[in-house]
């Protein structure tokens, strides 16, 4: 997009200059026990400070907070959910994978790249990282406030801006139930790759297990020795092929998880921060604004009744200078209902300059697809020749099975 002169409303960022902000790498820190509880501790790592701290799930929450506070107008990420009764290692590690996604995201976001708030996040090493934070807090109002153009964000609003806050809001709604249920499908997709990897596995174990067996033959069975033991040597050796085939499979189940599942929970965290913002600004800027106006009116009701009533000239004063107060509330909220629709225009422009993040996903889905195919394939037609051994041996009269191209060259 290009930026035209004289209207700051527009971005100009596209994806790559945006991921190209910062890469923040979120890692579990081995488990210190307390007394009575074990803490969950993360090394955070921010390419871009070039720094490396240690955090916990709580340092995140209030990190959370100040940036609400600072920006309550913007697409604030919401954190994982905080488990209060244990958690087991699967919990540990999808909530990992939130803070990243939760970081990265707050870090490539353009208000919030340049906040002091983040750097002193990502770059604090000292004790005490959460009163850091709320003492940096202190006495700094919100983006309202610091922001030059807040009280002018009218003039740089289209004149049907409610009709395309409605509009975006129905297209983003549309988006993120169609990407929900694609991240759904690719989490199926990945944890059947792996799921496979098991069975394989386990199928490769038992024919070792059988290639391994020492249970003697009985005697009336000893004509068939010599095959029995060509046929437990030669499922001994399969075992290999397929615990690599197991290996080949679980390495595309986590290649999927990491490029196409991850990405598109990216992108839905994304969207459900939009969805939220768009909540805020309907019951937080337009419903407080709805108040002062009710409570203005009322107040008018009250001087028009004491005028009427020829009150005390004291009591008639007090009154008007609470209306006027009253109007410079009105007035305030005015700004902060048109600030806000400022930044919702501008959040709206960035949920579409990640749009095309959809390309790298179903890119790297493909790209997954057929390396998977490919590698596996590789190892079955490895294994087809070792085969012959099962049916080889002085007493069998069988013969390997044909592939389908072969069946379909040679008469019945």
């Amino acid at each position: 997009m290009q930026m035209p002169q004289g209207n700051p409303l527009l971005l100009s960022f596209t994806l790559q200059e945006l991921l190209a902000r910062d890469s923040v790498q979120v890692e579990l820190i081995p488990e210190k026990k307390g007394l009575f509880l074990k803490h969950v501790e993360y090394e955070v790592s921010s390419q871009r400070f070039k720094t490396s701290v240690c955090r916990r799930y709580n340092d995140f929450v209030v990190f959370h907070e100040m940036l609400l506070h600072r920006f309550p107008y913007r697409m604030v990420p919401a954190l994982p959910p905080k488990r209060m009764l244990g958690a087991d290692r699967e919990f540990i590690e999808g909530r990992r994978r939130a803070l990243k996604r939760f970081i990265n995201l707050v870090a490539r976001h353009p208000p919030f790249s340049e906040d002091a708030t983040l750097k002193l996040f990502l770059s604090f090493s000292g004790p005490d990282v959460q009163n850091k934070l709320r003492e940096a807090a202190q006495g700094v109002g919100d983006e309202f406030l610091n922001c030059k153009l807040a009280t002018r964000a009218k003039d740089f609003l289209p004149t049907d801006i409610q009709t395309q806050f409605a509009m975006s809001r129905e297209l983003i709604r549309n988006l993120y139930n169609s990407f929900y249920k694609l991240r759904d499908r690719a989490e199926r997709i990945a944890s059947r790759a792996i799921d496979n990897a098991a069975d394989l596995l386990i199928f490769g174990k038992e024919l070792s297990a059988l290639g391994s067996d020492m249970t003697p033959l009985p005697s009336w069975a000893t004509l068939h020795l010599s095959t029995w033991a060509s046929l437990k040597q030669a499922m001994k050796g399969l075992s290999v092929e397929f615990a690599v085939l197991a290996d080949k499979a679980a390495q595309q189940g986590k290649q999927e998880e990491n490029d196409v599942v991850e990405k598109l929970n990216l992108f839905l965290d994304l969207l459900q921060a939009y969805k939220d913002l768009c909540e805020r600004h309907e019951k937080g800027v337009l419903h407080k604004h709805q108040r002062a106006l009710h409570k203005y009116g009322l107040m008018k009701r009250q001087m028009m009744s004491a005028a009427v009533q020829n009150c005390e000239p004291e009591s008639v004063e007090q009154l008007e200078s609470r209306i006027v107060e009253q109007e410079n509330v009105i007035q305030t909220m005015e700004l902060r209902n048109y600030f806000s629709l400022y930044c919702l225009h501008q959040e709206t422009q960035l949920v579409h300059v990640y749009l095309p993040l959809t390309s790298h996903i179903l890119g790297a889905f493909v790209n997954s697809q057929i390396q998977g195919h490919k590698e596996m394939s590789k190892v079955w037609n490895d294994l087809k020749p070792k085969l012959s051994c099962l049916f080889s041996g002085p007493h069998s009269a069988l013969t390997p099975p044909r592939s389908p191209a072969e069946d379909s060259l040679c008469p019945h």
